[in-house]
């Protein structure tokens, strides 16, 4: 056996750079983890709330589709929050088969407690505006060349 085969370079941890995204990922929501517990949210619970702070009235494949989610992931989220009294679900009047999804007034007040999040989250992770705004540009670029 050659010791000094390099055939499977490619297969070493530190090599990839699925393995940095993936840590890097899961330490940031563990991160969130506490602020979120706060206002009784999962983390995706949190980043749908977050697309109906902003849109007010969305369907649910545009939703999916900005969060990057599948409807069979999608639909117990907006259940859960539906029951939590945060959003509305209801059928289309123009075409039924589409499923629209509103946002509430307790929703929109659940923003206000929420509004403190980010800059925690940011204080925790310690880059310039430079660097995050490269960061953000180039995972999105990824995100584009994957899908």
């Amino acid at each position: 056996m050659n010791c000094n085969n390099n055939k499977y370079d490619s297969l070493k941890l530190d090599n990839q750079l699925c393995f940095p995204l993936y840590a890097c990922s899961k330490e940031i929501i563990r991160k969130y983890k506490p602020h979120l517990d706060e206002i009784d949210l999962t983390y995706t619970q949190y980043i749908t709330m977050m697309v109906m702070w902003e849109k007010k009235c969305v369907n649910v494949k545009t939703l999916g589709e900005s969060l990057y989610l599948d409807s069979g992931t999608l639909t117990p989220v907006l259940k859960k929050l539906e029951s939590k009294g945060y959003i509305t679900r209801e059928r289309s009047e123009k075409d039924e088969r589409n499923l629209v999804v509103s946002i509430t007034d307790s929703g929109m007040k659940l923003r206000e407690k929420a509004a403190t999040i980010p800059a925690k989250i940011g204080s925790c992770v310690k880059l310039t505006e430079e660097e995050a705004a490269t960061l953000y540009s180039l995972l999105h670029k990824i995100i584009g060349n994957v899908r």
